[in-house]
């Protein structure tokens, strides 16, 4: 598909791309192509040899890792993002698989042409090289969320996310079905049904994707938020670091 200039402007608004100089630019996009995948399209496998840097204009991207018959979600993607920037750097197979969760509209960028210009313009190698990290301290709160915190504390810290990204509403709504939420959490969602029961006694009332948070001040002495774990944190109480996102739970930065 013919990428339009308006896609090419989203993509050069992304950190990765800012400080990249015009003719740098020119040439990571000359081979680059715009596809629209239907829900359910698997965009490729773990184990698959990498070509290209895949950038997400529209839809959504679940990021999903397997083992003998399991199978777990690491993270879902919302635009404008990228995924699989370090397989494309090493030039190395996937760790993960990739698949649409509705119909998406995907940028692919040559990886052979984003290794050459890293090689060529330094700012943008100094780009590539703030992303992972960004994703690099991603993948250690969410490794130091699973480990150190039981189930109810994860489901307690992830409530609270989505209260303050929707507002500080009452009532708020899952942005996922509770398969791949428990998923994300580190749960089956049998322990996650456990969770939300286990939450009841601090105001939290459930009725489908939605749910009410009658007493958030008992929820966040439970949750025992942390800077050193948590990006949902208030801005006067931590800062981000280059290439950081602002939640762990949908955006980790694995790719």
């Amino acid at each position: 598909m013919t990428m339009r200039p308006t896609d090419l402007d989203r993509v050069k608004a992304l950190p990765l791309f800012r400080k990249i100089s015009p003719e740098s630019f020119r040439d990571v996009t000359a081979g680059a192509f715009l596809q629209r995948f239907p829900a359910g399209t698997t965009l490729l496998m773990e184990g698959d040899q990498v070509d290209f840097l895949y950038v997400l204009l529209d839809g959504i991207v679940e990021l999903q890792g397997t083992w003998k018959e399991k199978d777990t979600t690491l993270a879902v993607l919302r635009p404008v993002s990228t995924f699989i920037l370090a397989a494309v750097v090493l030039d190395a197979d996937a760790l993960m698989s990739a698949r649409t969760l509705e119909r998406s509209e995907i940028l692919m960028l040559s990886g052979q042409a984003l290794r050459r210009t890293m090689r060529q313009d330094a700012e943008f190698g100094l780009a590539v090289a703030e992303e992972l990290s960004g994703c690099y301290r991603g993948l250690v709160r969410t490794v130091k969320n699973q480990k150190l915190r039981g189930g109810t504390e994860r489901l307690a810290n992830y409530l609270i996310t989505q209260r303050i990204r929707q507002g500080l509403k009452e009532t708020i709504v899952l942005p996922h079905e509770k398969r791949i939420l428990a998923s994300l959490l580190g749960m089956t969602p049998e322990n996650l049904s456990r969770a939300f029961a286990g939450l009841a006694s601090h105001g939290v009332v459930v009725h489908g994707p939605e749910v009410t948070l009658t007493r958030p001040e008992l929820l966040e002495r439970l949750a025992r938020s942390t800077p050193l774990i948590d990006n949902h944190m208030p801005p006067q109480s931590r800062v981000l670091g280059k290439g950081e996102v602002e939640s762990w739970s949908e955006e980790t930065g694995f790719a």
